[in-house]
């Protein structure tokens, strides 16, 4: 069997390396050369050097909508992972229909982004009516808005992990700390917390990542407004290329300034969250 697999490798990773490479190596490289050409089309580029990369950070609603989503992943960040380890910590005890419960936390994640931001718009506007006011008109309401929804969906998939990284804890542990006579709270930050540290990493990433790179919620919920107040990185680049005639290099040279955020942003994630992890 071995001598096969040696054999017959290439057939079997030369067409996923070549379809990697078709959509996605040789786009990439081509959008970030782009990013330096003003263009229409991809056969009409013309080499301006830097100049979209300076239009791009001289747009206000640009450096608005970076300090937006930057404000928004850090509350994400925080809100999601708590509610989403709070919720399996509970749903790992010896409680009846647990299974249950977490097939209903999880099934918001099966829902389309732009679904979600139609349906929670019509009640987001039928509560605040009653109010004189709307999502679109008010920046804190569409703000904490976001938070809600992306919340919402995302605290169940992320629950799984949680509940996947608690299961994993050797129960010894649990049992020899009782033991000792430590109380809940010590083996709660002392143990269960110090060993789903890997389980955190993963939904750290995955929270500050998805949070950057929202754009079907923040699109169907808010739609930028009111002034581009609510306009996070992803909508503003969309806005960029396919709102503004002759500013298609800025789009996608402020889209390469994207890429380049959420990487470092990830690395450092990982690289702090994975130093604190227990080796068993």
């Amino acid at each position: 069997m071995e001598r096969a697999v040696k054999k017959y490798w290439p057939i079997f990773v030369l067409p996923t390396m070549g379809a990697f490479l078709i959509g996605f190596i040789i786009p990439f490289i081509e959008g970030v050369y782009l990013s330096f050409c003003n263009f229409t089309t991809i056969k009409d580029a013309k080499f301006v050097g830097i100049q979209n990369y300076i239009e791009a950070f001289k747009d206000l609603n640009f450096l608005g909508s970076f300090k937006f989503t930057t404000l928004f992943a850090i509350v994400s960040l925080v809100l999601i992972n708590v509610f989403a380890f709070l919720i399996a910590l509970a749903l790992t005890q010896n409680i009846k229909g647990r299974n249950i419960f977490r097939t209903v936390f999880f099934m918001p994640n099966l829902i389309g982004g732009i679904v979600l931001g139609y349906v929670w718009q019509l009640i987001f506007d039928g509560i605040f009516v009653k109010f004189d006011t709307a999502l679109k008109l008010n920046e804190t309401l569409g703000f904490w808005g976001l938070v809600i929804l992306v919340g919402w969906q995302q605290v169940g998939y992320m629950m799984i992990v949680y509940i996947a990284g608690l299961q994993a804890i050797p129960g010894d542990i649990q049992e020899a700390a009782m033991i000792d006579g430590a109380t809940r709270l010590q083996r709660l930050f002392r143990i269960t917390i110090p060993n789903v540290m890997p389980s955190i990493t993963i939904c750290a990433f995955l929270t500050i990542t998805n949070s950057f790179k929202l754009f079907d919620q923040n699109l169907a919920l808010t739609g930028g407004e009111p002034l581009h107040k609510t306009e996070m990185l992803a909508l503003n680049i969309y806005n960029t290329f396919y709102g503004r005639v002759g500013a298609e290099g800025v789009g996608q040279a402020k889209a390469v300034v994207f890429f380049i955020i959420v990487v470092v942003i990830g690395l450092l994630q990982l690289k702090m969250t994975r130093d604190k992890e227990v080796q068993q």
